[in-house]
């Protein structure tokens, strides 16, 4: 990545935690980078190439803080869970962010499907491994998506409570996956 479009990335990233992401506009990174809009255009092509460069920074881990992927099936959804739901909290609006991207970018597939394929190397089926990967995605997407939500109201409950009702959903999640019997691939699209 060239520096001057690293610059834009890193910018972004600062005004989407200051504004939000529905005050996030091109233009106004144009006037915090001091160029014109225009400008940004030569670095991403459209907004949501932005946002999707983003969501990739964001969930990409440099290569040396990658986890090893051993241990038991379970301690690698928890893993994943609880590291993507502590990075959407480090940033407002993170939860809604990660979910508008198109292309997450090469980095965040790979570990997406190494992580599936470490689940099936630990003996978890494919079918069972893809959809408790994505089962998981999904809840941590959408509980911090509320999460976040509520947090901008005087009703929020406390990050304890926060945190122990993720993890006993996610408990559910999990329990529900082992229970599936080995060798029987997991119903999919409603069949």
């Amino acid at each position: 990545m060239g520096e001057r479009r690293a610059q834009v990335l890193r910018a972004a990233i600062e005004l989407l935690d200051e504004v939000g992401l529905d005050g996030l506009t091109m233009r106004l990174l144009a006037g915090r980078l001091g160029v014109r809009a225009g400008a940004l255009y030569r670095h991403y092509p459209s907004k949501q190439a932005l946002l999707d460069a983003m969501v990739a920074h964001l969930v990409t881990p440099p290569a040396d803080a990658v986890p090893p992927l051993d241990g038991p099936w379970e301690e690698r959804l928890r893993g994943l869970a609880i590291g993507m739901r502590e990075l959407m909290l480090a940033h407002r609006d993170g939860a809604r962010l990660m979910s508008t991207f198109h292309d997450p970018g090469k980095e965040a597939v790979r570990f997406y499907h190494g992580l599936i394929a470490a689940l099936s190397a630990a003996g978890v089926p494919a079918d069972t491994a893809a959809v408790a990967v994505d089962t998981v995605v999904a809840y941590v997407n959408g509980y911090t998506t509320e999460e976040q939500a509520r947090a901008a109201r005087t009703d929020a409950r406390p990050r304890e409570l926060r945190d122990r009702a993720f993890r006993d959903g996610l408990e559910l999640i999990i329990t529900g996956a082992a229970a599936l019997p080995r060798g029987v691939p997991a119903a999919r699209d409603g069949g």
